[in-house]
């Protein structure tokens, strides 16, 4: 399973994790304890807040198609919501 994870604020330019799992739960609760990723283990030392907003089927093949286009943006619901809220407050398409 890929897993897309939104931080509640960016940390420098992160503001995504994309990562896969077999069990996405356990892997989430090693990010939690600051013993996955280095990235999630620096978000949790900066207490940051972050949830899971997204999941895909596949592995580690569709994390790095997913991680080659740059786009955690475009991937995220969180962020899609929150341009969509702007464009309609100010009008923009």
């Amino acid at each position: 399973m890929v897993y897309l994870i939104h931080f509640e604020r960016p940390y420098r330019h992160a503001q995504h994790y994309l990562g896969s799992a077999w069990d996405v739960d356990r892997r989430c609760k090693e990010h939690a304890a600051g013993t996955g990723a280095r990235l999630m283990q620096v978000i949790g030392e900066a207490g940051i807040p972050w949830r899971v907003v997204r999941l895909w089927d596949g592995g580690r093949l569709e994390e790095r198609a997913l991680k080659r286009r740059h786009s955690g943006k475009a991937l995220c619901p969180v962020c899609q919501s929150e341009v969509m809220h702007d464009r309609s407050i100010h009008g923009r398409r």
